[in-house]
């Protein structure tokens, strides 16, 4: 039996989720595909367990997904795996827009959605037939990169098998259960790389595939995150899909993604709390009405501000995610931006630095600012380009500040008065992992100071 082996790497700085690590879904996907095939599959996500190489070396093929900020780690790995003989192949969003660097360390590269290339490519190497014929790979032949041309986004998502969890090798059991439902997001913000990676077009699974998979965890005490970029885009869809949990009485606690305008249907809203919701994670980026305008957010902070107190009534957690580093972006509108974002009451929150991922219009944009291309860095809490109104130390010191405000000990005193126990406990948590970060990033952080000529 052929053995394939996949490899999720880690970041190599912690922050306020590294504790809830969720591995993404795509090797799970195409590990199930293979497993379906007929080979012996195992899965490796290193941010829950050390990768065993002795199994990964007697391997017939490797494939590594990465995401920018593992992509170094990534290249580590299958450096390694290389000299061993063994054929890597990479896929993930770095790779698909970075992939003539990613042929330096791989053999081969499946630039956007991979499930039906890979099983393209498998076909071709088992029949040792050629690669020119697999869409999306990218391979050296006779001393050149080859870039074959993209497949057109697969609207039939259906067609993909359940996820196989158990062929994870790791010492301890998934505690958050990653489903996702649609893919793709029509709102293309200049500073997100989800639309070169899966399209502007929302795709969906239908409701009965969906059930499928959720009944396999009715009554298992698993928590749900639904890995969608906008969970309440379709709202009759994502109404649909709730009623049928409902029905059948799957009302396990879940999380998932959606944009501020969730809080317009307040029936919606009505079902993901009876469906079992517990938090929402919200884009808000910013309440900055011109930085909203930059990033073409389509949103104005009085639709922010009208969409958390109404979500508030409902009694689901929100997690609030906010950026930094605009070109319309100054101190000022820092210092409003957190004292908004204490108003809004949010359960939780997160201040990260604006960064140009590869794929991403801003990428292109700041192409000549960008002061680093050390990915390890790239991970939304490190400055790696020259903003307009900021040093690079004092951008840094603005996510610094922001987190300090947000989580102070006079707002945490607030939230046990309200007994908000969850979001203190979460603010205490927070703190911990700030101070963790500076004492972790104290190098990096003289680096930038030293390498700031504006004034502090």
């Amino acid at each position: 039996m052929k053995k394939i082996v996949f490899i999720e790497p880690k970041a190599p700085g912690g922050h306020i989720f590294s504790r809830f690590a969720l591995p993404r879904i795509g090797i799970f996907i195409l590990g199930t595909m293979m497993k379906n095939r007929g080979w012996n599959v195992e899965i490796y996500i290193e941010d829950l367990s050390a990768i065993d190489y002795n199994g990964v070396l007697d391997a017939d093929i490797v494939g590594i997904s990465t995401i920018t900020p593992t992509a170094n780690n990534a290249y580590k790995i299958a450096d390694r795996v290389k000299r061993h003989g063994i054929p890597v192949i990479m896929g993930g969003p770095h790779v698909t827009f970075m992939s003539d660097e990613a042929l330096q360390h791989a053999d081969y590269v499946v630039r956007g959605e991979g499930e039906l290339p890979l099983m393209r490519f498998i076909d071709a190497w088992e029949q040792n037939s050629g690669f020119s014929g697999v869409p999306n790979l990218s391979y050296r032949q006779n001393g050149r990169n080859v870039h074959n041309p993209m497949n057109s986004f697969e609207n039939d998502l259906d067609q993909f098998p359940l996820c196989d969890f158990s062929l994870i090798k790791n010492k301890q059991k998934l505690k958050v259960i990653p489903i996702q439902t649609s893919r793709g997001c029509p709102y293309d913000c200049s500073f997100c790389s989800v639309t070169g990676m899966f399209g502007k077009k929302y795709r969906y699974r239908s409701t009965e595939h969906i059930m499928e998979e959720l009944r396999l965890y009715k009554n298992s005490g698993k928590f749900v995150f639904f890995y969608d970029d906008h969970f309440g885009a379709n709202k009759k869809r994502a109404k649909e899909l709730l009623e049928a949990m409902l029905a059948e009485n799957l009302r396990f606690k879940w999380s998932t993604q959606v944009r501020a305008d969730v809080a317009k249907d307040r029936e919606l809203l009505h079902l993901m709390k009876k469906a079992g919701c517990h938090t929402l994670f919200i884009g808000i980026e910013s309440l900055n009405p011109e930085s909203l305008r930059e990033m073409r957010k389509h949103q104005t902070v009085e639709e922010i501000n009208n969409a958390m107190h109404i979500i508030n009534s409902f009694n689901i957690n929100i997690h609030g995610m906010f950026v930094h580093g605009f070109d319309k972006d100054t101190w000022d509108s820092v210092r409003h931006t957190v004292k908004f974002a204490k108003k809004l009451r949010l359960s939780s929150a997160q201040f990260l630095i604006l960064t140009p991922f590869p794929g991403s219009e801003f990428y292109a944009h700041v192409r000549n600012r960008i002061v680093s291309k050390d990915w390890s860095l790239y991970d939304a809490h490190h400055v790696v380009y020259q903003p307009a109104n900021f040093s690079l130390f004092s951008l840094q010191k603005a996510q610094i500040y922001s987190h300090q405000k947000f989580y102070s000990i006079y707002e945490m005193m607030k939230k046990f008065f309200r007994k908000k126990w969850i979001s203190l406990g979460l603010a205490f948590y927070a703190r911990y992992t700030n101070m963790k970060w500076k004492i972790h990033n104290k190098a990096y952080l003289s680096m930038i100071r030293d390498m700031s000529h504006k004034p502090v």
